[in-house]
């Protein structure tokens, strides 16, 4: 017996780009605009929170204790991971749709409570903002297979590729915004006060308004979050999850049809024939056909993450060591906050956003598989460039080179890996289990990020135990660490190598789903 396909989903296929396909873009887009800011606004305010909350006199100001800089960073990244999984799995049982209004909701709710975190000491505060951190991290977790999957089953296949990354590119917006939105709030507190330097006046360095900065700036998080809620539950279901998973072909139809403004048949013998006698994750058949490619996907992923996050959270340290930033005793409290969030809005705008808009442009010409692999390897070689005669950089008047190596390590992830490891675990597993091995996949590189935003908290201490930040061992410092990343990104190269090309295939021909009867009647008896 020949191939299936079903009219409603060669219509997907071959469909013009049209006006819901930018709909969808933006619709699911906005949701990761939201995931970045949340994820990485935290970085603006971290050193504040130390400042405020556990800066003693004769401390360097604005240092968190270990175990709360692990906590503050991190537990955001613990949940996504579960969120992932989780939400991942709900998808491929429920629908896209179903599940998808929830993680918004669980964003909007945690934002606003992460800014209002509450306690009569400074551990009960901090408590309760890791609490919302955590269940915000949740529901982002959850956008990440579902947006995917959602847009990847709404694309044609012709531009498939180029509107998944559109989607994963508002990330990019979304860390940008996080540095404007910090620029512009301590900047009007900064005007309005006026704090002196910490080395100046330690008391009055620090108003007590300052409190609010940090609310504010991780609240607004949830404006974009709430503003998309209402369009994302006028979203009809992916017609492949329809049709495919819950066999539903006459709905499918209807919605597509309406979506495309076509008349589609139904065609139930079809969708009996593709989704005949389906195989499970754990499966011996799953092994043989996607194995290898979940193995792929998720190592990158995971590979990636530790050096991605490592360099997102931790920049304003790298920063402060080689010179770019004042030490924090010559800064006041918000003049801090101010500075932190301009060096992190300058490398979005200069390495992170245009990287994703290049993938944007050139993956579906290029392909996946060339554009990972260059991705690993450029940022390999501009991190051993980094790490190698990192001395050299500290040299006064050296600082804009290395803010430029920095800055294109960053262009060449989201030019590369950073893009692809979204974008092709929504493209290779069938329909039931799709959202569930993009969770997974991405679950891996939540797991990276926990490395690298624990590990790379302690390695990059000082081998000088008088100059280590107070309350942490001494490490392998920044430039040993950053050799470390330059080797992890290597590895990347290599796990690429398991990673199939997509491009300018259907969602069906990628995984075998119209070859499934085909192959089930060759091994019958005649």
């Amino acid at each position: 017996m020949g191939r299936e396909s079903m009219r409603v989903l060669d219509a997907l296929d071959s469909a013009k780009t049209q006006l819901y396909h930018f709909k969808a873009i933006v619709i699911t887009g906005m949701g990761f605009f939201t995931d970045a800011y949340d994820l990485f606004c935290i970085t603006t305010v971290s050193k504040l929170l130390g400042r405020i909350y556990y800066t003693k006199n004769g401390e360097i100001p604005g240092s968190l204790p270990p175990n709360v800089a692990d906590a503050v960073n991190g537990v955001a990244f613990c949940g996504t991971f579960a969120g992932q999984i989780f939400f991942g799995w709900l998808g491929d049982k429920l629908g896209r749709k179903k599940v998808y209004g929830l993680t918004l909701i669980l964003m909007v709710v945690s934002s606003i409570g992460s800014g209002l975190s509450f306690g009569h000491t400074r551990n009960g505060i901090i408590t309760t903002l890791c609490f919302f951190r955590f269940w915000l991290g949740f529901g982002i977790g959850g956008d990440y297979p579902l947006s995917a999957t959602i847009m990847s089953e709404y694309a044609n296949k012709r531009t498939r590729g180029a509107f998944i990354a559109a989607v994963f590119a508002m990330q990019g917006f979304g860390i940008l915004a996080g540095g404007i939105v910090a620029l512009i709030v301590s900047s009007a507190f900064n005007n309005k006060y006026k704090p002196p330097p910490f080395d100046v006046d330690p008391v009055a360095s620090l108003p007590d308004q300052a409190d609010y900065i940090w609310r504010i700036v991780l609240m607004i998080g949830a404006i974009p979050a709430a503003l998309t809620f209402y369009w994302r539950m006028k979203m009809p279901e992916t017609a492949r999850f329809t049709a495919l998973v819950a066999k539903n072909e006459r709905q499918a139809a209807a919605d597509m049809s309406s979506v495309l403004q076509v008349e589609l048949e139904v065609e139930k013998e079809k969708v009996d024939k593709i989704t005949k006698k389906p195989y499970g994750l754990f499966s011996k058949e799953f092994a043989r056909r996607h194995g290898l490619h979940l193995v792929g996907t998720a190592t990158c992923w995971f590979l990636l993450d530790i050096a991605y996050y490592s360099q997102n959270l931790f920049q304003k340290d790298i920063f402060t060591a080689v010179g770019w930033l004042p030490s924090p005793p010559k800064m006041g409290a918000i003049e801090e906050v101010y500075k932190i969030a301009k060096a992190q809005t300058l490398i979005a705008l200069c390495g992170l956003v245009p990287g994703y808009w290049f993938t944007v442009a050139f993956i579906d010409r290029w392909g996946r598989f060339v554009i990972q692999l260059m991705g690993f390897f450029f940022m390999s070689v501009f991190m051993f460039a980094l790490a190698i005669p990192y001395d050299h950089w500290k040299l006064k008047g050296n600082h804009i080179g290395f803010i430029l190596l920095y800055a294109l390590t960053f262009f060449f992830a989201n030019f590369g890996p950073n893009s692809t490891t979204f974008i092709v675990p929504a493209e290779i597993f069938p329909a039931r289990l799709r959202a569930t091995c993009h969770g997974i996949s991405a679950a891996s590189g939540k797991a990276g990020a926990i490395v690298g935003a624990f590990g790379f908290l302690y390695a990059a201490q000082n081998t000088n135990p008088h100059l280590t930040d107070a309350g942490y061992a001494p490490g392998i410092g920044v430039k040993n660490t950053l050799i470390v990343l330059g080797g992890i990104n290597t590895l990347g190269v290599f796990f690429t190598l398991l990673v199939p090309e997509s491009k300018g295939k259907s969602l069906e021909e990628l995984t075998g789903e119209n070859e499934e009867e085909e192959e089930t009647g060759e091994a019958s008896p005649a």
